[in-house]
């Protein structure tokens, strides 16, 4: 049988069910439709891979690798449902000169694709920091490019509320220096989602995202001579 690329409106009508009977014995009854759309999702995710392997360099080993489990992880959580009620998955950039990943995450009326630094260790949201205040020119030219705008509006992520420690409350970065994720994300609507070209446009997501990517691994991998740190 061939495999399914694209997102199927019974991939979104299961996740519909699940939210209304988010407990295991409705889960565990309907299993079998659970792993047939899985596979699809699966399949949509191999397919973004591939594409991936034609531009950039990915660790992650297949479709299947990249999908998140269904299950989520309750054990410091209030909420206490037991499944998630969207697909979703990242891919990893292949080695330390490749810094950042990619995100896809489909839910009725909240998809999206994302990119970039959820979590950026201290060591790396310094050295971020320490080059846009030196110079953040070079990240506000990729902010400003209009692939950049009509992708993502915008840089997104947490910000502090106050100035980072070490650093001018006046500086011309400030607004960028206040991030503690740089991430980017587009948002698609259920229709998007579900036509037939939406993998190409997933896929030309992703690629719009690479002079952002490539601008932050240079400043995570050189030192200041631009040497390989």
């Amino acid at each position: 049988m061939k495999m399914t690329t694209q997102i199927r409106p019974s991939n979104l009508a299961f996740l519909n069910k699940l939210k209304d009977h988010n407990d295991r014995d409705w889960f565990n009854a309907n299993k079998a439709e659970f792993l047939q759309e899985q596979d699809m999702v699966v399949g949509f995710a191999e397919a973004l891979l591939q594409d991936l392997n034609t531009h950039d360099v990915i660790e992650t080993a297949s479709g299947a690798k990249s999908v998140y489990r269904i299950y989520r992880d309750t054990r410091f959580s209030k909420d206490k449902t037991p499944y998630k009620t969207h697909w979703s998955g990242s891919f990893k950039r292949a080695g330390k000169n490749r810094r950042g990943g990619y995100y896809f995450h489909i839910e009725p009326g909240n998809s999206f694709i994302g990119g970039g630094f959820w979590g950026p260790n201290a060591s790396d949201l310094k050295l971020i920091r320490e080059d846009l205040a030196f110079d953040p020119s070079p990240l506000r030219k990729i902010l400003s490019t209009e692939s950049f705008i009509s992708s993502f509006g915008s840089l997104k992520g947490e910000q502090l509320k106050t100035t980072p420690k070490g650093f001018d409350a006046n500086d011309e970065a400030i607004d960028l220096l206040r991030y503690k994720q740089y991430l980017l994300l587009r948002k698609f609507s259920d229709e998007e989602v579900l036509s037939a070209d939406f993998i190409k446009q997933v896929g030309q997501t992703f690629k719009n995202m690479r002079p952002f990517l490539d601008y932050m691994t240079e400043v995570l991998t050189t030192d200041i001579n631009g040497l390989s740190a």
